[in-house]
């Protein structure tokens, strides 16, 4: 597209050109023709005056007549010099209209350039502002009253140019929000395309970005459950809430699904969005409280009723029985023993999850903890018929609390005692790698199946309920154990295999 001024400035030459090309054209025609008809006067002129001196005086030729004649050829002389001069004045004429072409394009130009830079200037920003560079600028001059539009774009420009990156900030804000919140969200056209999906969507069902977007949400592989609740949204155009089950394979996720019609600004139905917000967890911990406090009520109610019977029966008389009484009495001590340790443990455990726990650690002896906690058990040990067997090839430090990893050692040495089968052996072992001092407690016995393992570290839970009941364990042993390796950043892995024994090993940063 050719500049304005540019436009301006040949138009008006052209125009100017035309003028006076036409008034050449017109000296040029009308000149001639001029000085035709003056020098067919001049010759009609000399005529006549020619006729009337030889009509005045005889043929003979006398000096005046002879004057005559002699005028008459100076007088065509003349005419030929008259003829010459005014050539000479139209190429003068010509030259001077040349001059005055010339002079009057440089003015106007210069005129011209003056006012339409400006709108030139103001145009190509505003094409640049259609493509979206809103960082364009033109000229500006406060000062200058010529330049209202310029100064207005330039102002339109900067404003575009913030809401344009407000937007952006606004746009990346969504996007990192959408893209990094836990639920999964996806955004369907009204015509069933996908539009928008963030990242936990795709992971969760285990899709690409590539093979989602622009397709029809019943054409990706989604589950039944999820496609069911998609077409509830579509058919009622309302929003809707529901607890759904996806399954994958033997596992089963619970998932509190809500959809909602997208409305447009002028009240147009865009689509619908679905956010799925896994709460397995939460029905899996909610199922954990009831069972704790149904397990807490049983462990509590069964040492209770059983001293609060022994008494009763003790009051109605049977205390004068000394041997009837003794016998009572011990019943009573073991279960208010059982009742005042499953109450220790549970404040223990308590305290132990909350999430301001903290230990101090400090260089620890690996070995000096294993021997003095195989020492402490060593009574119960013996009662079983049961050895010790020690494989410690060198001690190692970790960082630890002395008391707190006693007791980690202590209860899965009571435990490997427990289930485990007399004239069996404990084996305790200490090694290293480079990050950890590693301890395992072996034992030969029960053994734990393997569905059940991953279950051990639970409250109240026992492979063997009534051997573990008859020993005096309160099945909050593993659970404590757990919390306090991971008090030292530490970690602690099953292996067992049923009949043959089970293994606890637990690893503990290095000093």
């Amino acid at each position: 597209m050719k500049p304005t001024g540019s436009n301006m400035y040949f138009t008006l030459m052209l125009l100017i050109g035309f003028a006076l090309a036409v008034l050449c054209l017109a000296v040029g025609q009308l000149f001639p023709i001029y000085m035709h008809q003056f020098n067919k006067e001049d010759e009609q002129y000399n005529k006549r005056a020619i006729e009337q001196t030889i009509t005045d005086y005889t043929i003979s030729l006398s000096p005046t007549q002879e004057t005559a004649l002699l005028q008459a050829v100076e007088r065509q002389e003349e005419d030929e010099h008259v003829t010459k001069v005014a050539k000479q004045i139209i190429v003068t004429v010509f030259i001077f209209l040349l001059g005055a072409f010339i002079f009057i394009a440089f003015i106007a130009r210069k005129i011209i350039r003056k006012y339409t830079d400006p709108v030139d200037a103001a145009i190509h920003m505003a094409q640049e502002l259609s493509r979206g560079n809103y960082k364009a600028r033109t000229y500006e001059d406060e000062y200058d009253p010529k330049l209202p539009l310029s100064n207005t774009l330039n102002m339109l420009a900067r404003n575009l140019e913030e809401l344009t990156k407000i937007r952006q900030v606004e746009d990346e804000r969504l996007k990192t929000l959408i893209e990094n919140m836990g639920s999964s969200l996806m955004m369907i056209g009204r015509e069933g395309n996908i539009s928008i999906v963030n990242r936990v969507f795709l992971e969760r069902f285990e899709l690409q970005a590539e093979h989602v977007h622009g397709e029809v949400f019943r054409t990706i592989g989604l589950p039944d459950s999820v496609n069911q609740f998609i077409d509830h949204v579509f058919l009622t155009e309302m929003p809707s809430r529901k607890q759904i089950q996806i399954k994958n394979g033997t596992d089963t996720r619970y998932n509190e699904a809500y959809g909602a019609p997208v409305i447009g600004d002028h009240g147009s139905w865009l689509g619908v969005v679905i956010v799925l917000h896994d709460i397995t967890d939460l029905i899996r911990l909610e199922q954990v409280r009831k069972d704790f406090v149904a397990n807490v009520s049983h462990e509590l109610r069964t040492p209770i009723t059983s001293i609060k019977g022994f008494s009763e029966t003790l009051l109605d008389g049977a205390y004068q029985d000394k041997t009837m009484l003794l016998s009572f009495l011990e019943i009573i001590h073991k279960e208010s023993n059982r009742l005042q340790m499953l109450v220790n443990d549970l404040l223990e455990l308590s305290k132990v999850e909350q999430q301001n726990y903290t230990i101090t650690l400090a260089p620890t002896s690996l070995q000096d903890v294993a021997l003095r906690g195989a020492e402490l058990t060593t009574q119960h040990l013996e009662e079983k018929n049961m050895a010790f067997a020690v494989e410690i090839p060198k001690d190692v430090m970790v960082k630890g609390d002395d008391n707190r990893l006693m007791q980690v050692v202590t209860n899965l040495i009571a435990n490997a005692i427990t289930y485990s089968p007399p004239n069996t052996t404990v084996t305790i072992r200490i090694r290293e790698n480079e990050e950890y001092g590693i301890l395992e407690i072996e034992d030969e016995g029960i053994g734990i199946d393997e569905k059940e393992i991953q279950r051990v570290f639970e409250r109240f839970y026992r492979v063997d309920r009534a051997r573990s009941r008859n020993s005096g364990g309160t099945g909050l042993g593993l659970a404590i154990v757990k919390h306090f390796v991971e008090a030292h950043h530490g970690k602690i892995f099953v292996r067992s295999e049923v009949a043959k024994g089970t293994a606890m090993t637990v690893w503990i940063p290095k000093a």
